[in-house]
């Protein structure tokens, strides 16, 4: 039986000029609000940095779910949990020692997440699952939004909870990429059970609404599945 299901909607597709505003409008709703953090470095775009999650920090409450899509994560990470992130994610392809990072992040007061490109195999990380609280895999390749969802990186996220229930391990599987109200079903059915979702909240009429609908449908495709 997976976790409930936690929504985490991206403000990579929210108004950059009202994102305090477009946060709240989402805070009710959502479990997570997820940061994309890009430093036209690691992935080719440059999105937002520290400052802006110190001062949106004070402007809710909402978990901020920090996504790391940056070169150098040991020297930047730990500046994120120390700011409030609730959950602090890296990519492996960034990381010499994983474990390490981890370890460092928890100490400074988020959880610790790892995550996995779209091109990089994931059976090499598995081992580190006992180490880290959050598993996230990309859907897309990491960079941009608003890209079409990978159903054969779903093999992955198979792949990864056969091991979380082989060895009982409490760690959030978490998907990013293209997750809409056509594809979380099949990303919960997977065995995925955090979904950021980005257009798919932002692009509607009522992202609290929206969120909602995300999260019923992700529940329901899990329940039919256990």
């Amino acid at each position: 039986m997976e976790a409930n299901p936690i929504i985490a909607p991206s403000i990579l597709a929210a108004d950059f000029s009202r994102l305090a505003d477009e946060v709240a409008a989402i805070e009710l709703a959502a479990d997570w609000v997820h940061v994309d953090v890009m430093d036209n470095h690691f992935v080719p775009n440059l999105t937002i940095g520290l400052p802006v999650v110190q001062s949106l920090r004070k402007a809710t409450s909402i978990p901020f779910d920090v996504h790391l899509m940056i070169t150098d994560p040991e020297r930047w990470a730990p500046g994120y949990a120390e700011a409030g992130a609730y959950n602090v994610t890296f990519h492996a392809e960034a990381c010499e020692n994983p474990v390490a990072l981890a370890k460092t992040l928890r100490a400074a007061g988020s959880k610790a997440g790892l995550a996995i490109d779209r091109d990089t195999p994931v059976e090499p990380y598995l081992e580190l699952l006992p180490y880290i609280d959050t598993l996230l895999i990309m859907t897309i390749k990491a960079g941009f939004g608003g890209q079409r969802f990978m159903p054969e990186m779903l093999d992955k996220v198979r792949d990864v909870r056969r091991r979380i229930r082989a060895k009982d391990l409490e760690v959030r599987l978490e998907v990013d990429g293209g997750i809409a109200a056509d594809t979380i079903a099949q990303a919960a059915e997977a065995g995925a059970d955090a979904f950021v979702a980005g257009t798919a909240v932002y692009g509607a009429a009522d992202p609290a609404e929206a969120v909602r609908h995300l999260r019923a449908l992700a529940a329901a495709a899990q329940s039919s599945h256990d």
